[in-house]
């Protein structure tokens, strides 16, 4: 009798766990599809505001960035240069090709602009998320900073022992300027070490 009574207990407390870790999974499958659709709605306001020559670029990249475009050109270049050299009676292009050098110059010379057009906006939006990520992370660093604070309150409240100088150091702001700063300063060290040792080796190599 006992033995079942802990079976029967032992299924309870599995299904009541697994009714758990399903509760769980939802609400984090339910805070992800809000994320989802907030970013979607982020993009599809960007998408809208794009002027109608943003539009046009941002097109005509895709286009030209696509294996379909490049495939189609370069059978359109063989049959051109295949043309000029085996035709019979009339050669609109003879090699060297200066009338398909003359056509692909004009290419590049429009296509150029236009893509740089379309990637100076991808890297607007890009610089915008970036300048996001960064104000999310400043006020991420200040709200971890805070509960540091509030929990060292609580074990001081409770009796609980504590490491002063690492808890003091945590619950310090950190600066964005002063970090950097150090970054810069790192930077500057590894270019100048750099430097250093081009001498080294070239007199070792003698």
């Amino acid at each position: 009798m006992n033995s079942r009574l802990q079976q029967r207990d032992s299924a309870d407390e599995k299904l009541s766990n697994s009714h758990h870790a399903v509760s769980k999974q939802a609400a984090v499958d339910a805070l992800t599809d809000k994320n989802i659709r907030t970013i979607a709605e982020v993009e599809r306001v960007s998408e809208a505001r794009r002027t109608f020559g943003e539009r046009m670029a941002d097109r005509f990249a895709a286009i030209v960035g696509s294996w379909t475009f490049i495939v189609i050109q370069s059978v359109l270049l063989v049959i051109w240069v295949t043309l000029n050299l085996i035709a019979w009676t009339y050669r609109w292009d003879p090699y060297p090709f200066i009338l398909l050098n003359l056509a692909l110059s004009f290419q590049a010379a429009y296509a150029s602009p236009i893509i740089m057009m379309s990637q100076n906006r991808q890297s607007q939006l890009a610089d915008r998320r970036n300048r996001l990520d960064l104000q999310i992370n400043l006020l991420s660093e200040q709200e971890n900073t805070e509960m540091l604070h509030l929990l060292r309150k609580l074990c001081e409240a409770n009796g609980i022992n504590v490491a002063e100088e690492t808890c003091a150091a945590l619950e310090q702001e950190v600066s964005a300027e002063h970090v950097l700063n150090q970054l810069e300063t790192a930077e500057k060290k590894a270019k100048a070490d750099k430097h250093a040792a081009k001498p080294t080796e070239a007199s070792n190599g003698r």
